[in-house]
């Protein structure tokens, strides 16, 4: 295959941390394109409430969760991207760090619209109970001592976060600890 002729897709998170409903994505758009590119988003930002993790962290539970779920490592690059803080000119910023590619995989409106208004075509994936699997839901969780959280990531990013002292760390954070 010529490389000019691989269909390729970003995927932009910022996997604070690596969820199910982020693997069930990964799949998703594996079944469209011939490569994902994983995008790390913040990459710049780590020990704060909103984005614990550093983005070498986030690699490795991106790594993890694909491992678990079987997921062709060989069709999917993980690069990390700081933030740029203008929305207008995002999409153009991350050409910058990505390999080519001709789709945008997300379901965030403003992501959506960047990506579109920068002329590419956007894959938008089914919602994957949104409800139930959000990083946001999931760091309250850790905070809070309940230890459901577990069941919305993959195993391997559980212990990992464990080896790291993941929950620990916000908790710090946050004081609660």
């Amino acid at each position: 295959m010529v490389w000019s002729d691989v269909v390729r897709a970003v995927y932009p998170g910022r996997f604070q941390p690596v969820h199910l409903g982020h693997v069930e994505v990964i799949k998703w758009a594996l079944e469209r394109v011939d490569e994902l590119v994983v995008v790390i988003g913040t990459a710049q930002e780590s020990h704060t409430v909103v984005n614990p993790f550093t983005a070498g962290e986030r690699v490795l539970m991106l790594k993890l969760a694909m491992a678990d779920f079987g997921i062709d490592m060989g069709r999917v690059y993980i690069i990390p991207v700081p933030d740029v803080l203008m929305n207008y000119v995002w999409p153009y910023y991350v050409q910058l760090y990505v390999p080519k590619f001709k789709y945008g995989v997300a379901r965030n409106p403003l992501v959506v619209r960047l990506f579109r208004e920068a002329g590419y075509e956007v894959l938008v994936p089914p919602p994957y109970e949104r409800g139930r699997y959000s990083s946001t839901r999931i760091r309250r969780l850790m905070a809070s001592g309940d230890e459901s959280w577990r069941s919305y990531v993959p195993p391997s990013v559980a212990k990992f976060i464990d080896e790291i002292g993941g929950v620990r760390r916000l908790r710090e954070i946050l004081g609660t600890d």
